[in-house]
């Protein structure tokens, strides 16, 4: 049984981002997040070590969001993909990153990346 698990706005503070300003000071970034996989063993077991614990999933993902500074969030979302696949049952994920903080100077509404990739 194909199935999916979302995780949406996972928020954390890092240091991400091209100025010196952002690395200096910091600002939230968003993440979502979108897993495809097998769920018939979870769904039948009822046993949440036969899913991926999407409580365990946002620890990993926030250690990502607040450590080693990059300078794109392109770079910020591939790394939070990485995370995202290690577990063997997840045959896609999709990761989004927003970063509502982003240096623009004018009104928007959000910036955000998303990066896509599935196993073969």
């Amino acid at each position: 049984m194909n199935g999916r698990i979302a995780l949406r706005g996972l928020t954390a503070r890092g240091h991400h981002g091209v100025f010196d300003f952002e690395r200096e000071q910091g600002q939230d970034f968003v993440v979502d997040v979108l897993l495809e996989l097998d769920l018939s063993k979870a769904a039948a077991t009822d046993d949440v070590a036969d899913t991926v614990h999407y409580g365990e999933l946002a620890e990993r993902l926030v250690a990502v969001i607040t450590g080693e500074p990059v300078n794109l969030i392109e770079t910020l979302a591939d790394r939070l993909l990485t995370v995202c696949l290690a577990d063997e049952r997840v045959a896609t994920a999709e990761v989004t990153v927003h970063k509502p903080q982003a240096p623009i100077p004018h009104d928007f509404a959000d910036v955000a990346v998303t990066l896509r990739r599935s196993r073969l």
